[in-house]
């Protein structure tokens, strides 16, 4: 029997890619899509794109109308989930893909985002290593579920394993991420109009203002770093999702090239989405596109004692809506990978 899933937020771009591959999905039936300004709107004409679910009509977004399904997958704005699943019967799955609920320190929500700070749930990056095993234990049954920031997840995969097998130092810590606009939702803003990027890379929230610094941070702790410290700089670049991180460590002393490569071999060489590519490979965003994947390349930088990981995701994808179906796959106890494909949409 199907589970029945709402989802909020569903004339964005996460809310699309939500629905993308929920409507593939075997366990899972979408009978309910809310919106806020579009609601009335047939999805249809909000979502062209999603043929299969044509005779959805996009409805308000309240806790009455999300209640009474047992999957409820958000994808709202920041700020806007948190009250709104206080009013959700505490049997339903609700998978939370904006920041409401990421933040274990109250503190660091109102340094980085403000407003009221609503709690943290189980954490939907699966794979990532944290004390006794990985983060998927801890979604085996849960019903609360906040998927990932996608540059935040991004980075901790690609760095986590180096921290937890003790091969690289958690100070010193550099990510520079190329990043697509659509991770900034669909709402218009001047710098992700297509005259400010089409030809142009565009740094943003440079310093150390970025939002997803404190999520990263608290992902490498639980790998084992006891004060991570990072810096951290996206940049949009000209396609319209995936992600590129190149993030780099310093190896600690005595440290082999062959127990450097062997941390990340051992961390992933049974997941089925996060995968590390033969030495001297490196992964490009068009081999993820569409795809719940993470590449990871690896190089060892002996001039200057570093590991280089170069990561891609789709930001829509692996990024946010994979992970938070993923996320629920292990919630309900049903197969890990199922609905979601490694393959990604060439060229």
């Amino acid at each position: 029997m199907a589970f029945s899933v709402a989802v909020a937020g569903a004339s964005g771009y996460a809310g699309g890619e939500l629905l993308r591959l929920l409507a593939a999905h075997p366990e899972f039936e979408v009978r309910t899509v809310t919106a806020h300004s579009n609601a009335g709107q047939r999805l249809i004409d909000a979502q062209p794109h999603l043929r299969s679910l044509a005779g959805l009509t996009l409805v308000d977004t309240t806790a009455e109308t999300l209640a009474g399904h047992d999957v409820v997958f958000l994808a709202l704005p920041h700020g806007a989930s948190g009250a709104l699943t206080a009013g959700l019967p505490p049997e339903t799955l609700v998978v939370d893909c904006g920041a409401d609920h990421r933040l274990e320190s109250e503190a660091a929500w109102a340094a980085f985002y403000g407003g009221d700070y609503y709690g943290a749930w189980a954490y939907g990056v699966p794979e990532l290593p944290v004390p006794g095993g990985q983060q998927r234990t801890r979604l085996v049954g849960a019903r609360r579920i906040a998927a990932p920031g996608c540059n935040a997840s991004t980075v901790a995969l690609a760095l986590a394993p180096g921290i937890r097998s003790g091969v690289i130092e958690p100070e010193d810590l550099v990510a520079v991420l190329a990043v697509g606009p659509s991770g900034a939702g669909k709402s218009l803003r001047l710098p992700n109009l297509a005259a400010e990027i089409l030809g142009s890379a565009n740094p943003y929230a440079v310093g150390g203002l970025h939002r997803h610094i404190p999520e990263i941070q608290q992902s490498l702790a639980w790998a084992g770093a006891a004060n991570p410290t990072i810096s951290f700089t996206p940049v949009i670049v000209p396609m319209s999702r995936g992600i590129l991180c190149t993030a780099t460590a310093r190896i600690v002393p005595g440290t082999s090239d062959a127990d450097v490569r062997a941390a990340w071999q051992s961390a992933y060489a049974d997941e089925p989405f996060v995968h590390l590519l033969p030495e001297g490979r490196f992964p490009r965003t068009n081999d993820v596109l569409g795809a719940n994947t993470a590449l990871i390349g690896l190089a060892i930088d002996h001039a200057v004692g570093r590991v280089i990981t170069v990561t891609a995701v789709d930001n829509l994808a692996k990024g946010t809506a994979g992970a938070a179906i993923q996320s629920a796959n292990i919630a309900l106890g049903l197969p890990e990978t199922l609905g979601l494909s490694t393959n990604g949409v060439a060229p």
